[in-house]
């Protein structure tokens, strides 16, 4: 299994932070945000990594190197502008699936902290993708999505019972992604279209997760990691 980093935005809701440093790059318990889930994957044996980036794409290249210090193979997708999560996908999927088989890949979104264990994931075969769901966090009471029979997921109802929040961890097949052109294009349409032909899935992660979005998360984060 390959996986992919989305490291690619601007940042923008982290600002001073990132005028000067890309996202990914920010420091949590004494670590760039982005080692983590390098160290991780390739804990779970995930050693082909794709890194998107294009804020300050420069310093996060500089940075990651071909990824030989992890003890992986770094294989960056470099944007002129972000892309979003779909655009992003999109163009880097050669890197995802050199062989062009329909074999799932990984993606994680950078500016997440979690103890998942990616590990998990390595023997899922969707029939489009998988998901995994979070509790509702005070950012997002809502949900995203609902969490039926069979863990497949549906569109949320009305109420909020049953309805989770996507954690930005998830499995894709290739086949998804390769009509579209490259360009700029969000990944929620992507993901209704796969639910509309009950093909996507998910479970739920009980376990440590951040959403890494403000000065204030990421100050959290650094003192939970200290503790």
């Amino acid at each position: 299994m390959r996986a992919m980093i989305l490291a690619a935005g601007l940042g923008t809701r982290m600002r001073p932070l990132t005028d000067h440093t890309p996202k990914p790059l920010l420091r949590a318990g004494g670590k760039a945000l982005i080692d983590y889930h390098i160290e991780k994957l390739a804990a779970a044996g995930i050693c082909n990594i794709v890194v998107n980036c294009s804020w300050l794409a420069d310093q996060l290249e500089e940075y990651l190197g071909d990824g030989s210090r992890y003890g992986v193979r770094i294989f960056v997708s470099r944007e002129e502008e972000p892309l979003e999560t779909g655009g992003g996908i999109v163009q880097a999927l050669p890197l995802l699936c050199e062989d062009g088989g329909d074999d799932p890949f990984l993606v994680v979104n950078g500016d997440i902290w979690t103890d998942f264990d990616f590990a998990s994931l390595r023997d899922i075969h969707p029939v489009a993708g998988h998901l995994v769901m979070i509790k509702n966090p005070p950012h997002n009471p809502q949900g995203d999505f609902a969490l039926g029979e069979n863990n497949v997921l549906a569109e949320k109802a009305g109420a909020n019972e049953g309805t989770y929040t996507f954690s930005g961890i998830s499995v894709w097949r290739p086949s998804v992604f390769s009509g579209f052109v490259c360009g700029k294009r969000a990944l929620k349409p992507i993901m209704d279209a796969a639910i509309a032909n009950k093909a996507l899935s998910g479970q739920l992660y009980e376990g440590h997760w951040w959403d890494i979005g403000t000065p204030e998360r990421l100050a959290a984060l650094d003192a939970f990691l200290a503790l």
